[in-house]
């Protein structure tokens, strides 16, 4: 099902960096926040749907498809623009970002509004265990698909999430992979003032998952970390966990979290393109 692609790591930071180019530019016109939580994941979900996951844009609901829930689902405009560049529908459309009656604001609608949606997210710590029902109910099923998850790391603040780290190594469910974007900032401050996480990779070694900690904007990390969590003999579910910088591209962006809400005003807009022109 799924087409073979021989696209290079290389073009696919490139086409990341299209990405963040659209991202701020809708942002700045459409009025919708979370830029530097969308610009600190891009690289993982870039990667993801031009190399990774087994889908088909000509059948975007075929069962034995992989699943990518986007559980941070106020990075939303980030998966929207990957998804209309990849295909599943017109970029014209995205003409009414963030307008009334429009599907496309800053979290994920439900999956029948929008090809490619696998859930609608927003209510941190929801999105894991929605990926748990797949991916158990692949395992019941005995297909072969793969349940891809993208985490922030102040989700893990949640008790839903610890919970479903629990049900997932107790179903031994290997067919799910998980990614933590610990970009080190939560809305109100520093992730790790907020809540304890560290040491990150110990908490989710003790609830028995095979973890790995990689630079999340190293798209040979990303390759090589995936590759381990689909080859591992452990019977048990995998953990990445993505060392990322907030507003990742753009340097007076670049962990301020000021622009967790802030939007980008025409100067903003035209120095962040002007630098992403140079990359």
């Amino acid at each position: 099902m799924k087409i073979k692609n021989t696209i290079s790591n290389q073009d696919i930071k490139k086409l990341a960096n299209l990405m963040r180019k659209r991202i701020i530019t809708t942002s700045s016109i459409s009025k919708i926040p979370h830029l530097g939580s969308c610009l600190s994941c891009i690289d993982i979900i870039t990667y993801l749907y031009w190399k990774e996951l087994n889908i088909n844009i000509s059948n975007p609901k075929d069962e034995n498809r992989d699943r990518f829930i986007l559980s941070k689902g106020h990075a939303a405009p980030a998966l929207i623009q990957v998804l209309a560049e990849r295909g599943f529908f017109s970029r014209d459309k995205l003409e009414d970002f963030g307008k009334s009656n429009s599907v496309f604001h800053e979290h994920p609608p439900k999956p029948e509004y929008i090809e490619g949606i696998e859930a609608a997210t927003g209510s941190l710590g929801h999105g894991l265990p929605m990926a748990l029902g797949m991916a158990l109910a692949g395992k019941i099923k005995e297909k072969n698909y793969k349940c891809f998850v993208l985490l922030s790391d102040g989700e893990c603040n949640e008790g839903s999430i610890w919970e479903s780290a629990l049900f997932a190594a107790a179903n031994n469910l290997d067919n799910l992979i998980c990614f933590i974007d610990f970009n080190k900032w939560q809305a109100t401050g520093r992730s790790n003032n907020i809540m304890k996480l560290e040491p990150f990779e110990k908490k989710w070694e003790s609830f028995n998952w095979h973890v790995q900690r990689i630079n999340g904007h190293d798209m040979d990390e990303i390759e090589i970390s995936i590759k381990n969590a689909k080859n591992h003999r452990l019977n048990c579910p995998s953990m990445i966990i993505a060392d990322t910088i907030k507003g990742k591209g753009i340097s007076f962006m670049e962990d301020d979290n000021n622009w967790h809400y802030r939007i980008p005003n025409e100067n903003d807009l035209n120095r962040a393109l002007k630098e992403l022109d140079l990359k």
